[in-house]
């Protein structure tokens, strides 16, 4: 128990790091001058229609605590959790965190059109649904929900934010199946829906992301309670990173494993995977892999000694032989192999007959 915890740790370490640069760089990236705010702002900064917007928004939230500077004496680029353009004094990002009234998604919201970057974190007793005037947001490249209690399922209508680069709806209660309409959002380069309730297929749309700006595809679905078989349209996904652990997955997961790809990990552990490991080529640039805890057979491939692992961890599985010799296999452990079938070979100390 204590090793998962510490995979688990170290996965999720792996991926905030990956993400949360992601989320940096689009914060401050535009197509249009990148919007800053200033220590002295003029009255003039504020977009009218923008501020009833804003001042709509505060009198759904009912929280004049945090909203204090939400004053319709003050320009509302001025504001908290506001950020505007320079140029064109249109609100861009709304950043909000640690508000601890319980509210909903204010569907004003969707009335801010040039709005990029919306983020609710750490809010505790957010609760609701999405609402669904946020098919306005057109120009909305990040959706941020995250570490609340929104229980609600996935809205179908969110496939329909064209310019979405990055969709993150992790650790909230979400239920309900994935909307295939997700697998259209030809811009996403970052799916983040771990940590919830959702159940049903992983769609067969998810073969269709083609986001490709030399980073790669992110895509991380662990710890949910899916079920099925991985789509086999999802080979033809160029990923850097992906995570479906802790799910209730079967059936064959070689499909994710090509030779010439970007993957520099990928995370299965605890499903109910069942496939041939023999017959896998693993992604040349791959640094960190965990299959254990399924029902992988074969053996391992001597390929692995070609790679750089920092990690690798095939234990509580089915697979037999040889474990290669070389590179910095043995350097993983014993752990790493253990409880197999019939694995022998260092850093096991069975020996092979």
């Amino acid at each position: 128990m204590a090793t998962h915890q510490r995979r688990d740790t170290a996965s999720s370490h792996s991926s905030s790091s990956l993400y949360l640069c992601i989320v940096f760089l689009l914060a401050i990236s535009s197509t249009f001058p990148t919007p800053t705010l200033s220590a002295i702002s003029p009255r003039s900064r504020c977009n009218p229609a923008d501020k009833r917007v804003l001042l709509q928004i505060k009198k759904s939230i009912n929280n004049p605590h945090h909203f204090h500077s939400w004053n319709s004496t003050l320009p509302c680029c001025d504001w908290d959790y506001v950020l505007c353009n320079d140029y064109t004094h249109r609100v861009v990002q709304l950043n909000f965190y640690g508000i601890q009234t319980h509210f909903q998604i204010p569907a004003a919201i969707g009335e801010l059109p040039y709005l990029r970057f919306l983020n609710f974190a750490g809010l505790p007793n957010l609760t609701g649904t999405i609402p669904y005037s946020f098919t306005k947001l057109q120009n909305l490249e990040s959706l941020i929900i995250r570490r609340t209690t929104l229980s609600c399922p996935i809205p179908d209508f969110l496939g329909q934010l064209k310019n979405l680069r990055q969709l993150i709806l992790s650790y909230n209660q979400l239920s309900g199946h994935i909307p295939a309409s997700l697998g259209y959002l030809n811009k996403l380069a970052l799916l983040d829906l771990r940590w919830n309730k959702l159940n049903g297929n992983i769609p067969d749309s998810f073969g269709s992301f083609n986001f490709d700006d030399g980073m790669g595809f992110m895509l991380d679905l662990s710890h949910n309670q899916l079920a099925g078989e991985i789509p086999k349209s999802m080979g033809a996904l160029n990923f850097t990173s992906i995570d479906l652990s802790h799910n209730k997955l079967v059936g064959d997961a070689s499909v994710l494993f090509r030779e010439n790809t970007a993957a520099r990990s990928i995370y299965l552990y605890n499903n109910r995977l069942d496939f041939d490991l023999t017959k896998v080529w693993f992604p040349r640039n791959i640094n960190y892999l965990d299959l254990s805890h399924n029902r992988i057979h074969g053996s391992i491939p001597n390929q692995v000694i070609e790679l750089d692992l920092q990690s690798m961890d095939l234990s509580y599985n089915r697979l037999c032989g040889k474990i290669p010799f070389g590179g910095n296999v043995q350097q993983l452990g014993a752990k790493s192999f253990a409880h197999n079938q019939c694995l022998c070979g260092p850093p096991l100390p069975t020996k092979c007959k």
